[in-house]
């Protein structure tokens, strides 16, 4: 009878031996199966990128001999705030500008502007190379087509164009420069919170918000914000040669509507970017020659992305 039982256990567990070795074995399998897909997914992938890569280079070239005969008006946008750290840079605008100039079937250029502004550097790096590109090529004219809104540093760059056109009603000027920040000073007081703030220097921390300020900063500032107002205020009245109103509060920084700004002076006319390449320029072709992310670019970066994703996904399953 023992041995009956002892059998009958040994059955047992060579069965369940068994189940437990195909069990893994179907799972190791499985394994093998979702990693070949894996693998032949993300060769897929890099195939489509290739392909797309090779597409948009050679549709590149041919859009380049294309505009080896045929001419054109080259346009570039400058949308958004004005920042090193934003798309509308120094760096990409100047590129662009670049770019377009070395078409020689360019008849003109249009600088399509929709900005609030923002850094009077790096607003001043693209006017000074929309001036340098003029004086290498004065046969081709510049012009400033404002949009929605060109107010500060977007205004700083359309004066270097010669001719400014907006809608009638655009938001065009604020010619002037600011500092802001906050005070909390006396909050921190009330709260009975005690402010440790350690440096070398005098006025190292003028700016700290939970610090007060001294006139002796203030006077500084005003006159550093004022060094700058009038270099904002000279690249005006250079670019626009005459045409200003005899107006003081032009430079005050408030703003006007497209139609006020003819009358100031501020603007030449009203039109669209269609409207200056075919009755200004002549050439109703437009080639936008603005530097921003391709769609393979986009692509390449949505691939990283779900590669990453499912990297971690993986990892966090495992």
């Amino acid at each position: 009878m023992t041995e009956t039982t002892n059998n009958l256990t040994n059955k047992q567990n060579l069965s369940f031996e068994g189940a437990l070795v195909n069990r893994l074995a179907k799972e190791f399998l499985a394994e093998q199966i979702r990693t070949r897909r894996w693998g032949i997914f993300f060769k897929l992938l890099i195939a489509l990128y290739l392909f797309l890569f090779i597409l948009m280079y050679v549709n590149e070239k041919m859009e380049l001999g294309e505009l080896s005969d045929e001419k054109f008006t080259a346009l570039i946008d400058i949308n958004g705030v004005i920042s090193a750290d934003a798309e509308a840079n120094a760096d990409n605008i100047v590129s662009s500008l670049r770019a377009a100039y070395k078409n020689k079937s360019m008849l003109g250029l249009i600088l399509r502007i929709n900005s609030p502004g923002g850094s009077p550097v790096q607003a001043g790096y693209i006017n000074d190379e929309i001036r340098r590109l003029k004086a290498e090529n004065p046969s081709i004219s510049v012009y400033a087509v404002i949009t929605d809104l060109c107010a500060s540093g977007g205004y700083y760059i359309a004066v270097a164009a010669d001719e400014i056109y907006a809608n009638k009603a655009s938001q065009v000027g604020s010619i002037g420069v600011i500092m802001a920040g906050f005070g909390f000073v006396e909050t921190l007081n009330k709260l009975g919170i005690e402010r440790r703030l350690l440096y070398a220097g005098e006025s190292k921390g003028f700016m700290d918000s939970f610090s007060p300020l001294k006139e002796g900063e203030i006077v500084h500032v005003d006159k550093m914000l004022n060094g700058i107002h009038q270099q904002f205020i000279d690249a005006v009245k250079r670019g626009r040669r005459g045409r200003l109103k005899d107006d003081d509060n032009i430079f005050t920084g408030l703003v006007w509507t497209g139609e006020q700004s003819i009358e100031l002076g501020l603007v030449d006319g009203l039109g669209s970017s269609n409207y200056v390449a075919r009755e200004i320029i002549g050439a109703e072709k437009i080639v936008d020659f603005t530097r921003r992310k391709n769609y393979l670019e986009q692509f390449a970066e949505s691939i990283g992305a779900s590669i990453m994703n499912q990297f971690f996904l993986k990892l966090i399953v495992n």
